[in-house]
């Protein structure tokens, strides 16, 4: 679009769109949640396997904007839903490209490759609210789990105890979970964008700047801290939708958000619940949501195999 606020420039083969390769940068290393550092930490992740601290995931959200506001247009922006199943991580230094091919007028199937092909996530992006994304269609086929010992006193249907306020200014750091702030973010983002930024972000369609996607992540992330899960242990995101529904999310306006959790799913090396969080505005409506799958990895929880013996033992 020749009004686009992004500098992107975007490609067509065989009808995909293609964004350009881009290196994510890696704002997370001082990242602490529960008193200990994350996956995003270089030894904390070597000791899990990887080569060094991870790419956060929504960072790779950025580079699908350019491709929704050329499909949709302020739509994007105002009911857009960008919904990924992680597949493999990303260290800072690698390149990424997205890729999105439409299926219908509001719907898109969108995937991230590496440079050297490696699949980084697959899902969707989409508008309006009429079409299942990806992640609603993966929700549906979830087995059963098995024997939860990090999740034990986890369940379905659990809430935040009250609605959390949260607002996001331009230079408001964000927290031990988001260590910088929107205008740090803007610095490294891999699609600059002028309606995210103090100086221009009063010119767009909505009178404010607005919040990236990938920042709304951000805004969302707090509020689990009473969830009775055990630990410590390291846990990472398997899944991540994040969906407006009278977006966008301006930079300095107050909302509320309450979190529930929708689902609890397990796999060989992890244990996921998956929480819902509804951000609203100051009539209460629901203005976005956020569903993300955090899954804990077994062996980094000291006490699993004791606690999983102890809980199999009282059942028998």
């Amino acid at each position: 679009m020749s009004d686009s606020p992004f500098n992107t420039e975007i490609t067509e083969q065989d009808g995909v769109l293609i964004g350009p390769l881009r290196k994510p940068l890696q704002m997370l290393a001082e990242q602490e949640y529960d008193g200990h550092a994350s996956i995003h930490d270089d030894e904390t992740a070597q000791k899990m396997g990887f080569e060094g601290g991870t790419i956060e995931g929504p960072t790779h959200f950025s580079q699908f904007d350019p491709i929704g506001f050329q499909l949709w247009g302020n739509r994007w922006f105002e009911e857009g839903c960008i919904s990924a199943h992680y597949r493999n991580v990303c260290y800072e230094g690698d390149e990424t490209r997205a890729f999105v091919k439409q299926t219908s007028d509001d719907f898109a199937e969108a995937w991230m490759e590496r440079d050297d092909g490696m699949e980084v996530f697959r899902g969707s992006i989409s508008v309006g609210q009429e079409t299942d994304s990806a992640l609603q269609a993966r929700m549906k086929g979830l087995r059963e789990p098995g024997t939860l010992v990090i999740l034990h006193d986890v369940d379905v249907g659990m809430k935040s105890a009250e609605d959390m306020s949260i607002t996001m200014d331009f230079d408001q750091h964000m927290g031990a979970l988001y260590p910088f702030s929107l205008n740090q973010k803007n610095l490294k983002i891999t699609e600059p964008c002028r309606w995210y930024t103090s100086d221009d972000g009063a010119g767009s369609p909505w009178g404010h700047g607005i919040i990236p996607f990938e920042m709304v992540s951000v805004m969302s992330a707090g509020g689990n801290r009473s969830l009775p899960v055990r630990g410590p242990a390291v846990g990472l995101f398997a899944d991540l939708e994040i969906r407006m529904i009278k977006g966008p999310l301006l930079v300095g306006e107050a909302y509320r958000m309450d979190k529930e959790i929708v689902a609890i799913s397990d796999s060989r090396r992890t244990e996921s619940h998956w929480t819902l969080t509804s951000i609203k505005n100051s009539k209460g409506e629901v203005v976005a949501t956020t569903l993300l799958n955090s899954a804990t990895m077994k062996e980094t929880y000291a006490n699993y195999e004791k606690e999983l013996a102890e809980i199999e033992g009282s059942a028998s």
